[in-house]
């Protein structure tokens, strides 16, 4: 069995201020994923020992973005960014295994004022051809922070939310078309139900006290991975962040 682990650390030299690498060796994760690591190379040194293989994508702007891997499985292959595209902003690493490809993405915000939108919409129709392209060799796992509330019972007020960046009808369908496309929420496949299950809270006083919150990071799988998958969980304990981890738990595919 294979345990990952997903976390938007907002930052995660500060997050290792908070716990992280307590969190980190606690959990023991065969593989490890960061989004939102806001750092440049050379900027932080972990040490996991010779037991982690590391890969880091970094943003051209400083202290922005970024994505990081750290895994217990030596990956066949390794590629940054979308294919065929330099992809500046560091938000994604594709890791190839025997059994699956792994993408770890941190998906851009629509921003408040949804200027950035029309970008947003772009970007889905590219990362889901990515993947699609990817599934045709081996079955995928997505994961990361996609930015985008799926369903009423994926927030807290979604009345109240309804156009809003994470919310808009026009990011929600985009994520329908991408499962609709042969994708798993895995999270959704054990528990379609169960309401009060956030993983991003605002800053803001006592709103993670009160549990006023999004699901907005996901585990996804291929279709035909449905038979492998073992559970899936939200660590809503744990701080260090305004996001908390994710996890999968998925027996080895066949090659």
């Amino acid at each position: 069995m294979i345990k990952l682990i997903s976390w938007n650390v907002n930052g995660l030299r500060a997050c290792v201020g908070k716990g992280f690498n307590d969190y980190f060796k606690e959990s023991a994760a065969d593989i490890f994923c960061v989004q939102e690591t806001k750092l440049q190379e050379g900027q932080i040194t972990l040490d996991h020992g010779e037991e982690y293989y590391q890969f880091w994508n970094y943003a051209q702007k400083k202290g922005y973005s970024g994505t990081a891997v750290f895994t217990r499985i030596k990956p066949l292959s390794v590629r940054y960014g979308l294919e065929e595209d330099s992809e500046p902003e560091g938000r994604v690493i594709t890791l190839e295994f025997d059994g699956f490809y792994l993408v770890n993405v941190y998906t851009p915000n629509a921003k408040r004022d949804l200027t950035r939108l029309d970008y947003r919409m772009e970007w889905e129709d590219r990362f889901r051809s990515y993947l699609l392209a990817l599934d045709k060799h081996k079955p995928v796992l997505v994961c990361g922070d996609l930015n985008v509330a799926h369903a009423d019972i994926d927030l807290k007020n979604a009345k109240a939310n309804r156009g809003n960046s994470g919310f808009t009808d026009e990011e929600r369908a985009k994520m329908t078309t991408l499962l609709d496309s042969g994708f798993i929420d895995t999270f959704r496949f054990f528990y379609p139900e169960k309401e009060g299950a956030y993983t991003w809270w605002s800053y803001m006083p006592k709103i993670r006290e009160r549990n006023v919150g999004w699901r907005i990071d996901y585990f996804l799988a291929s279709s035909r991975l449905a038979p492998q998958l073992v559970d899936a969980a939200i660590d809503c304990n744990i701080l260090g962040s305004d996001h908390c981890p994710v996890v999968l738990k998925i027996n080895e595919p066949a090659v």
